[in-house]
């Protein structure tokens, strides 16, 4: 039992570390903290494959987005992040429009009519694909790991991940600057 104590103690260390106001939170949840990683033209890996069901149950393939950039922000109502900055996404995707795409994946809401609620409310005009499960993530398994929302996700025109924001975007300026450098790696 000796041998077995320091690996005991290490795992009660970590799993202390997952409650209270520093992890988990009443939600369910762990959030980001807003840091930007990005990934060189020749450090991104393979072209992502997701298709699903949108909000409206209309099927989504992100394939038909090839060419440029995709903004993908991962989502659900009730993450208090993905409501403040929910926004600042439609105003992005409006400054952004031609030069860029936007689709959203709504990982938690249990209900359809619920999501469009939302996406009602907040203005959003791009499509959502509804995943409650959290199984279109999978498609960045090997790549980035969005687990939690709010996560921004940024594809560069042959579809790989060029920069990922985990937790709430800092800015809009943010948010556009990455997405228009990716657009011109892309040339």
């Amino acid at each position: 039992m000796k041998k077995f104590a320091p690996l005991l103690a290490a795992a009660c260390l970590v799993l202390s570390g997952c409650s209270g106001l520093n992890g988990t939170n009443a939600q369910g949840y762990i959030t980001g903290d807003g840091q930007v990683l990005q990934f060189k033209p020749a450090d991104r890996g393979a072209p992502i494959v997701l298709t699903g069901s949108s909000l409206a149950g209309q099927p989504v393939d992100i394939a038909s987005y090839a060419g440029k950039p995709l903004v993908i922000n991962v989502w659900w109502s009730g993450c208090g992040p993905c409501r403040t900055e929910m926004p600042m996404l439609v105003k992005a995707a409006a400054e952004l429009k031609g030069k860029a795409s936007f689709l959203g994946i709504d990982i938690r809401d249990l209900s359809r009519e619920g999501a469009i609620a939302f996406a009602l409310d907040k203005g959003v005009t791009y499509p959502s694909i509804y995943d409650p499960k959290g199984k279109a993530l999978l498609a960045f398994s090997g790549e980035v790991s969005p687990r939690s929302p709010p996560t921004t996700l940024i594809l560069d025109g042959q579809q790989r991940v060029a920069a990922m924001i985990s937790g709430e975007i800092p800015s809009k300026l943010t948010l556009t600057e990455l997405v228009e450098q990716i657009a011109a790696e892309d040339g």
